[in-house]
């Protein structure tokens, strides 16, 4: 069952065409057949219900492409096979062979690709267990770059999709490879936990730590970074670490840093909010605890508690909520915090806009995340500007960046 579902694409044009040509034909026969089956009360509610649906389903499905919420019905459903959809390798639980991967993301890298690899991962301060795709550049593989410690950006997809939303229709791996080639993004690795956990529909968490509830923010910060660090080389320094996402996920971004930032020195957010959504797919996340309310607050983590973060936040000039956020969040910034915000002229919450824009948000965080570099307790100062990594083994820096014994 989960593999037939996988196989069923609500994000392909040409299926949505043909529930849209179904539909409108069911929407004909309702009054074609209507007084040929006016004894046939089977028959006329059959025809209705048919339509009915097909409008339902058409409706769905468009607005799903326009959103880019679930790819498959395996990833409507959470069959758990659609987790490996456009990803490279399924690794074991928490990543226990991915030596054994090592060859294969080799052989990509000779390609100029990264490599995107599935598996699951149970925190161990929560205990949750939940899906996590996590991309490894070309240089991963290198043996030169065996020794450094990679940055890392942890990209939370948007509400109610899980990684695969990430690698199939953001198409972030192949922007990742260019910005790479680039060098307008040192090699990084990316992570991608799932934010929601299963069921998803009616189970929004936006990344909070739920009052009596589940432990999501935990999970999402210090769980997925003591495992990757642990496990895949991952660095320690704040500044090597950066979230991203966009629309739930840019607000679990700005949030998360926000309230984390000893562990997070960048935050990207395209189409997110100042705020935590609250609404009939929300679950009961804060049981009317409005200092928990205030703590999930992103403007009042900036007017209360200014720390030394970056953050960008992007908006298109139709999406109201969400330049009004930026608004709040200007308003409220004070040192040593930073504050880039961009308006897209024309532009709605939708994935042509997020997807624009990834290119230019990948160079913002290249410009301020810190290149692979072997493990130390050297403070690394970044003065801006986009910086070729350095090359392993060369001893050469980045001509913005310093570093201070």
């Amino acid at each position: 069952m989960g593999l037939g579902l996988s196989a069923i694409r609500l994000d392909s044009t040409l299926n949505l065409v043909i529930v849209v040509v179904l539909t409108l034909l069911a929407i004909i026969a309702v009054p074609f057949f209507w007084e040929r089956w006016r004894r046939k009360v089977v028959g006329r509610s059959g025809t209705i219900l048919v339509a009915v649906v097909l409008i339902v389903v058409s409706t769905g499905m468009g607005g799903n492409m326009i959103g880019g919420f679930f790819p498959t019905v395996g990833a409507l459903f959470g069959t758990g096979v659609y987790s490996g959809e456009s990803t490279d390798a399924v690794a074991g639980q928490n990543g226990s062979d991915l030596d054994k991967l090592r060859d294969a993301g080799a052989m990509r890298a000779k390609e100029g690709k990264g490599s995107v690899v599935h598996m699951t991962v149970t925190g161990k301060r929560t205990g949750l267990t939940r899906d996590v795709s996590v991309y490894f550049p070309p240089q991963y593989y290198d043996p030169a770059f065996r020794a450094l410690k990679f940055p890392v950006i942890e990209w939370i997809p948007n509400y109610p999709s899980g990684p695969e939303v990430v690698t199939g229709p953001y198409e972030l791996p192949a922007k990742l490879d260019a910005a790479i080639a680039k060098h307008t993004l040192p090699p990084t690795l990316v992570i991608i936990p799932d934010p929601t956990g299963k069921p998803k529909i009616g189970h929004d968490t936006e990344c909070i730590d739920e009052v009596n509830g589940t432990a999501n923010d935990t999970y999402l910060t210090a769980d997925i970074r003591d495992w990757a660090i642990e496990k895949l080389g991952a660095g320690t320094q704040r500044k090597a670490w950066t979230m991203a996402g966009w629309s739930s996920g840019g607000y679990c971004a700005m949030n998360l840093v926000t309230r984390h930032p000893q562990w997070y020195g960048q935050a990207a957010s395209v189409s997110g909010y100042y705020k935590a959504s609250v609404d009939a797919e929300t679950e009961n996340l804060f049981k009317g605890r409005q200092d928990i309310i205030d703590a999930n607050t992103v403007s009042l983590n900036l007017q209360k508690h200014p720390s030394p973060v970056d953050i960008l936040a992007i908006a298109g000039e139709k999406e109201s909520f969400e330049s009004f956020s930026i608004d709040q969040l200007q308003s409220a910034v004070r040192a040593p915090a930073t504050l880039s915000s961009w308006r897209i002229p024309d532009a709605g919450h939708n994935m042509n806009t997020f997807k624009a824009q990834v290119p230019d948000v990948l160079a913002w965080i290249g410009a301020r995340t810190v290149p692979p570099s072997a493990p130390q307790d050297k403070k690394i100062i970044s003065n801006g500007g986009v910086t070729p990594w350095p090359l392993p083994n060369t001893g050469a820096k980045g001509a913005l960046v310093d570093v201070v014994e």
